[in-house]
């Protein structure tokens, strides 16, 4: 298997549509990218820091795929440009992207 985990750090006057994210955004993801490989795609909400303090990030996603070939694929598809527009959609902060092995 292969990750991509997409985190959006919090930030002062950030503009942040956790519905539409959730909701559309994901949603377009799971149904462009789900014939190249994307086995699971799961969202989060920052709720607060470990202290108890402001989260870090306002929200982040969990994408799944199959291996990393597949992986490879969805970044190279010819849907990925669309998905990236989409972000000026529900946010104005740029998102933090790490690809990630299990083990």
């Amino acid at each position: 298997m292969a990750f991509i985990s997409i985190v959006y750090p919090a930030r002062d006057g950030a503009r942040f549509d956790h519905d539409y994210y959730a909701q559309t955004h994901i949603r377009m993801v799971r149904e462009a990218l789900a014939e190249t490989g994307l086995l699971d795609a799961r969202v989060y909400r920052g709720v607060s820091a470990l202290d108890g303090g402001p989260a870090p990030f306002v929200a982040m996603a969990h994408l799944t795929f199959r291996d990393e070939a597949a992986m490879r694929a969805c970044l190279d598809s010819p849907v990925a440009p669309a998905l990236h527009a989409d972000v000026a959609n529900f946010t104005d902060i740029a998102p933090v992207i790490e690809i990630y092995a299990a083990g």
